[in-house]
Order: C-alpha cells, then sequence, then structure tokens
C-alpha cells in the first residue's frame, strides 16, 4: 500500500499464545513468524485483515487502539464529524439506528454521517471508469486490505488497481467539501486495514483517526452511555442510497448498478481468504479475463474483525438489508439526489504504488535439505497436512528459509521426534534400572558376605571336629553294627555341611582378577570336559569370533561357565540339548548357554542370583552357584542376562544365559565387593 508509516496494528500477547498455528493458517500474506515457539506479526508483511484476531481462540491478539486519538481530536476544539461504516446494522443490534447517532453524539461528535454516501459516488466512479475504459482489466480497490495484498505480493498487478479512492475517503472529501478543510473526521467501522488506509501517502491527512465498532463500543462503556432512554437522531446529511449494500458481497456492483453476468464473464466477485486469493492468482496468470474483478478480504464487511457481534454471516447480512429496505429507501429521493449531483464532482481518484514483499525461493538443494531436516526425504514424505499453518511442506520449508517458520511446527516431525524421545527415555530408565538392581544386589552380596565371613570361620572348626570324632568312631564300628549306617549319615551330612561352609568361605573371599590371555574356544572345550554330561543331552558348540584370543581370569570364568552348564544339564530332566557359544566381536567377549530344559517362571527370574535363593529339593544344593557366578562377571566389568520360558503352550521352553565380557585388560581397580566361590560343577540351576 506504500504507506508512508508501517503501523502494527496486531501484536502477541506472549502469555496467551498457546502456538496452535491457527493465526499462521489464516494469515493470507503470511505475517505471522514464529520464533521460539510464539507467534509474532511482521508489520511489513501485515495487510490488516484481522483474520488472525478473529481466529485466536485465546484471545491472544492485541489490536492497536486509537480511542486516545480519537479522545485527542475530541478535546481540540475543533468540529469532529463521525462517519460510521454501512455494517453499522450488523454490529449495533442493541440500538436502533437513531440511538445509536445520538449516543455518538453524546461522545462530542459534532456530527455523525454515513460513509453510504460515499459508497454512493464511488458507485458511480466505477461505472463510469468502466464505461469509458472498456479494453482495461480493473480490480476494485474498495477493500484496503485486498489493496494492500496486491501492492505486497503481486506488484505486477497495481496498473490494474482501479484508480478510484474508498468509501471512508470519499465520504472525507465530500464532507470537507461541504464543511471546510477544517473538520476532523473520524471514520468508524468493522476492518482493521482502515487504520493503515489512512495513513498512506497517497491519501494521508483525509482521515484524522479510524475507530473500530469494538472500540467505539469500548468508550460508550468509559462514558456510560447506553440506548436506554437516549433522545433518538437521525444521521446528518448528505444521505446514502443503495450504496448501504456496500458491506455485502457484491453490494457495490448492485449499488453501481453493474451486473455480474455469468455468460460474459466481464464482471466477477469473490470474497473470503481462499477466493479472494485465487481470484487474484487467477487475474494474473490471464485465467480469469475479466473486465473488473470485484474482491473481499472477508465474507463481506459485516465479517470484519473490528465487530463484537457473535452472529452468523447471513443473520448479519439480513439486519443489513432489512435496515436500506426500512430506512433509506424510504428516505426522499429527491433530497439524496440533490446532495448526490451537489458532490459528484468531488475528485474521487487515487495512485497505488508497488511495495514489493514476496517470498524469495530458496534453492531446490537448500529447499531439500530443509525438508530432510524434518525427515521429508521424498515427496511420498510431504504429507501436506496443513497442521503447521501451511499449505504445503514445501511452503512451510520455504517460511523456514525466510526465518517465518520453525521445524518444530511440522506435526508429523514432532511427532516423531517425541516418539524417539520417548524410545530414548525409555532405553535410559531400563538402563537405570538395571544399574539400580545391580547396585542393589551388589549391597546385598556385600552384607551377605560380611556375614558369611563371620559365620563360616565360627562354624568351621567345631564341623571339622565332629567330622574327625565321626570318622574315628566308624573305623572302631564292625561293618555289620546297627550304629554303622547312622554314624555315616553324620558324616555325610557333615560333608554336606562342611561344603556349605567352604562355599561362604570363598563368597565372602575378596578375590581379584588376574588377566591373562585366553583362548576361549579352549576355555569351553576345557569345560565340557570337566563336566559329566549324561549321554541321553546332546551337546553342540558354536563360534563366531573374528579372534579367539581375548584378555581375561580364565579360571574364573571357567567357573562361571561350569556353573551354567551344569544348571542347564540339571533343568533337562529328559532329553534335551545343550548349546554352548562364543562371540569376540567389537572389543566384546560373549558367552551363551543354552538349553531346552523346563524353564525358569517368571517370578523367579529375578531372584536367581540372589545368594541361597533354591527352589530344588533339600540337600541338592546351597543357592550361591549363580551369585558366584554373578560376582565374577561384574569384577570383569561385564554383564550377565537371562533368557528363559517356562510356558509350553507360548512356545519351547528353555533358557539362555548370555555372558558379556570386555576382551581388553581390566585394571587393578577390578577388585569387586562380589564374593566369588570356586565352581561348584554339577550343581543345579536354582529355580
Amino acid at each position: 500500500m506504500s504507506e508512508k508509516h508501517k503501523l502494527s496494528l496486531v501484536s502477541t500477547i506472549r502469555e496467551r499464545c498457546r502456538v496452535c498455528y491457527t493465526c499462521v493458517r489464516e494469515c493470507p500474506a503470511k505475517a505471522i513468524r514464529i520464533v521460539s515457539g510464539q507467534a509474532d506479526v511482521v508489520d511489513e508483511r501485515c495487510i490488516g485483515c484481522g483474520n488472525c484476531v478473529r481466529v485466536c481462540s485465546q484471545q491472544a491478539k492485541h489490536v492497536l487502539s486509537s480511542i486516545e486519538d480519537a479522545r485527542t481530536l475530541l478535546g481540540t476544539g475543533r468540529r469532529v464529524a463521525a462517519c460510521v461504516a454501512p455494517s453499522f446494522p450488523a454490529e449495533f443490534t442493541d440500538a436502533s439506528p437513531g440511538a445509536l447517532v445520538a449516543m455518538i453524539r453524546r461522545l462530542g461528535f459534532a456530527s455523525v454521517h454515513e460513509v453510504a454516501f460515499g459508497a454512493d459516488l464511488v458507485a458511480t466512479a466505477y461505472r463510469e471508469l468502466l464505461a469509458a475504459r472498456p479494453d482495461e482489466r480493473f480490480i476494485a480497490t474498495t477493500c484496503p486490505a485486498v489493496t494492500s495484498y496486491v501492492e505486497r505480493f503481486h506488484p505486477g498487478l497495481v496498473p490494474h488497481l482501479a484508480p478510484i479512492v474508498s468509501p471512508m475517503v470519499a465520504t472525507a472529501r465530500a464532507l470537507r467539501r461541504l464543511h471546510g478543510q477544517e473538520l476532523g473526521i473520524v471514520f468508524v467501522g468493522p476492518c482493521l486495514a482502515k487504520k493503515e488506509e489512512a495513513v498512506a501517502t497517497q491519501v494521508e491527512g483525509e482521515i484524522d483517526c479510524v475507530l473500530t465498532f469494538s472500540e467505539l463500543r469500548l468508550m460508550f462503556d468509559e462514558e456510560g452511555i447506553t440506548a436506554r432512554g437516549i433522545r433518538h437522531s437521525d444521521f446528518d446529511p448528505p444521505w446514502s442510497g443503495k450504496g448501504a449494500l456496500f458491506p455485502l458481497s457484491r453490494g457495490m456492483l448492485q449499488a453501481a448498478g453493474i451486473g455480474e453476468d455469468l455468460l460474459r464473464g466481464d464482471v466477477v466477485a469473490a470474497d473470503g481468504r481462499i477466493a479472494f486469493q485465487d481470484a487474484i492468482r487467477e487475474f494474473e496468470s490471464g485465467d480469469l479475463d475479466a473486465h473488473l474483478l470485484d474482491v473481499l478480504c472477508c465474507t463481506g464487511c459485516v465479517m470484519g474483525p473490528g465487530m463484537t457481534d457473535s452472529a452468523p454471516l447471513y443473520s448479519r447480512r439480513s439486519r443489513v438489508s432489512q435496515y436500506v429496505r426500512e430506512t433509506v429507501l424510504q428516505r426522499s429521493w429527491e433530497e439524496v439526489r440533490t446532495a448526490y449531483e451537489q458532490l459528484r464532482s468531488v475528485d474521487l481518484t487515487r495512485g497505488y504504488a508497488a511495495d514489493d514483499h514476496r517470498m524469495t525461493i530458496p534453492a531446490e538443494d537448500e529447499l531439500n535439505r530443509i525438508l530432510g531436516r524434518m525427515g521429508k526425504h521424498s515427496p511420498s514424505d510431504e504429507l501436506n497436512c496443513g497442521a503447521c499453518g501451511y499449505d504445503t511442506c514445501r511452503d512451510h520449508a520455504q517460511a523456514i528459509d525466510l526465518g517465518l517458520a520453525e521445524s518444530e511446527m511440522c506435526l508429523p516431525y514432532t511427532i516423531e521426534r517425541l516418539r524417539v524421545m520417548v524410545e530414548e527415555l525409555a532405553v535410559s530408565h531400563r538402563q537405570l534400572a538395571n544399574a539400580q538392581e545391580a547396585l542393589v544386589h551388589t549391597e546385598k552380596l556385600a552384607s551377605m558376605g560380611q556375614l558369611a565371613a563371620g559365620i563360616a570361620h565360627e562354624v568351621n572348626n567345631p564341623l571339622g571336629v565332629v567330622l574327625m570324632y565321626t570318622h574315628m568312631l566308624l573305623e572302631d564300628t564292625p561293618a555289620d553294627s546297627a550304629l554303622r549306617p547312622d554314624l555315616e549319615t553324620i558324616v555325610e551330612q557333615t560333608d554336606r555341611a562342611k561344603r556349605i561352609v567352604t562355599g561362604l568361605l570363598n563368597f565372602a573371599r575378596q578375590n581379584k582378577v588376574t588377566m591373562v590371555e585366553t583362548d576361549i574356544r579352549e576355555l569351553v572345550a576345557r569345560v565340557l570336559r570337566s563336566l559329566p554330561v549324561p549321554p541321553r543331552i546332546t551337546v553342540e558348540v558354536t563360534h563366531e569370533d573374528e579372534e579367539p584370543m581375548a584378555e581375561m581370569d580364565g579360571d574364573q570364568v571357567a567357573q562361571v561357565l561350569i556353573n551354567l552348564a551344569g544348571n542347564a544339564v540339571a533343568a533337562m530332566p529328559g532329553d534335551g540339548t545343550l548349546t554352548m557359544g562364543t562371540q569376540n566381536r567389537g572389543g566384546m567377549v560373549r558367552f551363551t548357554v543354552r538349553d531346552t530344559g523346563v524353564g525358569i517362571p517368571p517370578e523367579n527370574r529375578g531372584k536367581i542370583f540372589t545368594p541361597f535363593f533354591t527352589t530344588k529339593q533339600a540337600g541338592r544344593g546351597t543357592g550361591l552357584g549363580l551369585a558366584v557366578s554373578y560376582g565374577i562377571v561384574k569384577m570383569h566389568r561385564g554383564d550377565i542376562k537371562v533368557e528363559s520360558n517356562a510356558d509350553p503352550s507360548i512356545g519351547p521352553t528353555g533358557t539362555i544365559f548370555t555372558v558379556t565380557l570386555p576382551a581388553g585388560r581390566v585394571g587393578e581397580e577390578g577388585r569387586i565387593g562380589e564374593s566369588v566361590a570356586p565352581a561348584q560343577a554339577g550343581e543345579p540351576r536354582e529355580r
């Protein structure tokens, strides 16, 4: 619109902005910039359509107020006229036209006029323009938001803008012709764009102040002015005719007597955010070869953002039509025509100038880079869902390149990022839970080790004495003596108690890892040679080693494998398969011990590494085998995991233990509080 000044018509109340991108989607000029998740209006791009104000459910948009300017003007002592837009019947349903005029006078206005009279003058100007220049194509300039849109985003069409002022300016020029140039003029209407039109270079100074209907209501409230009991007053002349239909879509055409002939297609009318843009684009491309394009940014001025009434569109249209029928058409046409003839010579021309703010389209490589950053690597990834407020993903990427948008505005992209984040948090949670479990287990083992050491030393000596004297008694007891079976039972149970005590001592002992170069394949072979495997069980060995040598404490790791393999054999009371495997890759050594046995019930899996936990029959194990194995693995800075299925209805039963150890050397600090004990080969797995 080539304004001398760029007004900040709309700003965002950040505390209320919820980042829903509705304002981005509804802005035809894409004048909403998202910065750090907050909507910010770009003044240079804003055309004042007010769509962002109208659609914001959180009331996060603040409109530039002109109330103080109006009060200052009224306080100067000048004669000030209020010019009321013809859409007022759709707004002030709580006051009759006469009451509204009287209320406006109470604010201090010397006279109150209808802008509809200026619309009558403009309608005639359009009719004469089309008749005088039949070979030219024009875009109507009655809507300042449309005019600004063309100047900023279709500057090539500026020569096609009809060189005619809006009804607001036409009314101001007519009133100054009647009452002198010193007359102060305040326009009151439904449109925000009028505020910026009033300061445009080409019409600067013709309008002193612009108020919206909502601002007028606020002034009434502050002054305590209501319609109750007020003495009605009529508008001051000049009075209007069919120009009062201007706020309705195609109202200008009807007032001017210009027909929209669908057969000829020389006059086309469009209104609304999407339709007016489409019409202008087609007008520019030549697909729309119309003599006159009459477009409104809103679906009629009755839906302007400066209105407060919540009635639907056609209800508002009906109120305007009713006012025209009941008031305007009932006036003395002789007086209307007299004023019209007196003022039709008023100059209604004006010029327009390009103010190019078109978006620069980035290079294809840069556009693809931005799209790729949002996970859109091919056209099939471009959903064009519109959740970001832009029609297509490429439009969104273009806005990102210009600094108007952010990648996070893309809903699918944000959902995918949240999904990945949730997965990462889940992994971190599992790792933390495992670390916490390991810490608890370590503390438990340390406590058990201290207790075991104290008990073992106190019990071991008495057990030795009992065992020695029992053997002495056995030597002196004849083979056929009735006492011999009892003495043999004492020896057997004492030996068992001594083995338990020995296990306790080993469990409590603080051992160190002695790292040596070890052939892990030979280690598995040694374990199988030392383990008595029944003929009914098949043994399989698999090696997936890039390098069979690794540094570890071979004897202690052998104890772990013997414990695991022995438990696996015990878990297969019938036929079965014992599989032992190795893998040395990526600096880690993995041993697997798999069986096809009965499996470990879910309720016991969290307890299997707890010292003395066992589900075997009494006398068949101490419950220390897996606890010792756990300690050895942890001293190697490794990990031991178990997978098991004990439910045949789910699938084959069996258990897999996986021991993972670093292939490199563990330093001297590798001492760990978990104790280790010599392997208890053949001890069944504790369940």
